[in-house]
């Protein structure tokens, strides 16, 4: 091949459209690397303990547990990223390939994006359960929640189309970097960007926040007039999954969505400043998926009950140290 033509097709493979702008710090590096793999441990642990205690404990056809087991797989969906992000940052190349790269980010966004539908449907479940008892009961089917999972599943790939099409693999300076691609021909990248924070703004951030809002204010007002107390124990842990989701997640989109709005004109010390803060808040949405799993296990009693029982099981030695409930008969609401 002669110089000619390896330089033609050097010169069609998509480079960044701006100087590299290095952002990390070693440490930084170094210290998120460990952070990575432990929290990918722990994901995974707490989250499979969540599906056995459903499975062995539970009826599987409930609407709760139907919309509880498609929130665990979104977690361990994201979660699942975690070991290629931390590697990348320990050996500070790409070493997966392109095809690896799209897969990873574009799993990445499918957790998340799936995981705040989820977690809207539970919400409206609740909503519908404590406010509409009876004029609802044929909405709260088991055929209704499995087409409700199906239509997350199918949005929520969607919205990864974009993820999928812009991450690639570039070489710079002999290391090879997964990133967006600045420039790749055939498509206005500050187009889809655009597109992009306009979506996860108003369908994954403003709509289900105003939703599950909407939805606690009528569960609140309902229960308060009538002065049930059985009835706050069963809409606590949904609640408290809830609270904490958006706690962890809501710092998150801020930044990111001012990182797609604004990042292509900040300057590069502004662009290292923005990442630090887009790495922090990260990190604060990592961890809801690393501890959510303990809320369903150690807020409700049912499920205090079943985690109890799980361990006799496992270590038949604290049976004379654990007290439970024998009787396994499921409740209609999570409790």
């Amino acid at each position: 091949m002669t110089e000619t033509n390896i330089s033609d097709i050097a010169s069609k493979a998509p480079e960044p459209e701006f100087p590299p702008c290095n952002r990390d710090d070693n440490k930084v590096r170094a210290n998120l690397t460990y952070i990575y793999y432990f929290m990918f441990v722990f994901s995974v642990i707490t989250n499979l303990l969540v599906l056995v205690i459903i499975h062995r404990f539970e009826k599987l056809y409930t609407v709760i547990n139907i919309l509880l087991v498609n929130l665990v797989t979104s977690s361990l969906i994201l979660m699942s990223s975690l070991p290629f992000q931390a590697v990348y940052m320990q050996m500070s190349t790409w070493i997966f390939g392109s095809a690896m790269c799209k897969i990873v980010f574009s799993v990445y966004y499918l957790g998340f994006y799936s995981s705040v539908f989820f977690l809207t449907l539970l919400t409206f479940d609740r909503y519908l359960a404590f406010v509409h008892v009876m004029p609802v009961v044929h909405v709260r089917s088991r055929r209704n929640a499995i087409i409700s999972c199906a239509v997350v599943w199918v949005i929520s790939g969607l919205a990864c189309v974009q993820p999928m099409i812009l991450h690639g693999v570039f070489s710079q300076e002999d290391t090879e970097h997964c990133e967006e691609f600045a420039h790749i021909d055939g498509i206005d990248r500050k187009m889809l960007n655009r597109s992009r924070f306009y979506i996860q703004l108003f369908i994954f951030l403003i709509l289900p926040l105003a939703v599950i809002i909407f939805c606690y204010i009528r569960i609140v007002v309902t229960i308060k007039k009538s002065q049930s107390t059985s009835k706050f124990h069963a809409v606590r842990v949904i609640f408290m999954i809830v609270v904490l989701f958006f706690i962890c997640w809501i710092p998150f989109n801020i930044v990111e969505l001012l990182h797609y709005k604004y990042e292509s004109d900040l300057s590069c010390e502004a662009k290292k400043r923005l990442g630090y803060a887009l790495r922090v808040t990260r990190n604060m949405a990592y961890i809801y998926f690393c501890i959510s799993p303990i809320f369903y296990t150690f807020v409700g009693k049912k499920f205090q009950n079943h985690f109890k029982q799980l361990l006799v099981k496992c270590f038949p030695q604290l049976q004379d140290h654990i007290s439970f409930n024998t009787n396994n008969t499921t409740t209609r609401n999570l409790s």
